[in-house]
């Protein structure tokens, strides 16, 4: 269910906007100039996990032409959960679903594609700054990620594969288990 925006300030619609139109430049238009036209001067992006991004227009740029646009598999799809939106801050809550057909050099430096179709809950903070996006930090489980190309083993790691994307969008789903999953091995 999308979130009800019939609340929002107009200085809130207007950073909402401005939000939307940059992910339609990434993800739809695939424009990487477009998209820094969206940003402050001295912008960053910080994908949290593995710390991949960009600090300034030429470093952002280029990690945008380069390793995050035309990395995006074909099939990517975002199912937002939540939105808040403050007076210069908007937080997205979202699933992140693709399948690894593609080198994601952003989200999985060195892994080569795999084929395997991934689900992963996903924060997005986005900071605004005179108008403009002035930054990104996006925050993952890379341990989910990772479970779900059968690059970890969950049997012997306190870690869930796409389950808990799963939970994310239906809390009614099932808690505990790796609690009880320990409890029996103990």
């Amino acid at each position: 269910m999308l979130p009800d925006n019939s609340s929002l300030t107009p200085d809130q619609r207007t950073l909402l906007a401005l939000w939307e139109s940059h992910i339609d430049l990434e993800f739809k238009t695939k424009d990487a100039a477009a998209t820094i036209a969206t940003m402050v001067p001295n912008r960053y992006v910080n994908h949290m996990p593995v710390m991949t991004g960009g600090v300034g227009r030429e470093e952002l740029h280029a990690f945008y032409a380069n390793n995050f646009i035309p990395q995006m598999p074909p099939d990517t799809e975002l199912a937002l959960i939540s939105r808040t939106i403050g007076q210069e801050r908007l937080i997205d809550e979202f699933v992140f679903r693709f399948t690894h057909t593609v080198q994601m050099d952003w989200m999985l430096p060195g892994i080569a594609p795999t084929g395997k179709r991934i689900e992963v809950a996903m924060v997005v903070i986005v900071q605004f700054k005179d108008g403009k996006i002035a930054h990104e930090h996006i925050h993952w489980d890379q341990a989910t990620v990772l479970v779900q190309l059968g690059l970890l083993d969950p049997s012997k790691l306190p870690v869930a594969g796409v389950e808990t994307a799963r939970k994310a969008l239906d809390p009614s789903l099932s808690s505990n288990a790796l609690i009880r999953r320990a409890a029996k091995k103990g």
